[in-house]
């Protein structure tokens, strides 16, 4: 079983990182100056915007 990747707000960050809020359908259609966090690991997320948004991890690029 693989970790969750989409929380809600009140769910516990699974590891330190920064976190962003994303609608529903994120793919097709951005949201518009998301909230971003960074969490330690067992902190509480804060609330959603609206009820469609959840919780991602930013991926950020490996440089060399």
């Amino acid at each position: 079983m693989g970790e969750t990747s989409r929380f809600r707000g009140g769910d516990k960050a699974p590891n330190n990182g920064e976190y962003m809020e994303v609608g529903e359908s994120s793919m097709h259609m951005g949201v518009e100056n998301p909230k971003h966090v960074y969490l330690h690991k067992g902190e509480h997320f804060p609330k959603n915007s609206n009820a469609d948004r959840k919780w991602v991890k930013v991926k950020h690029g490996i440089t060399h």
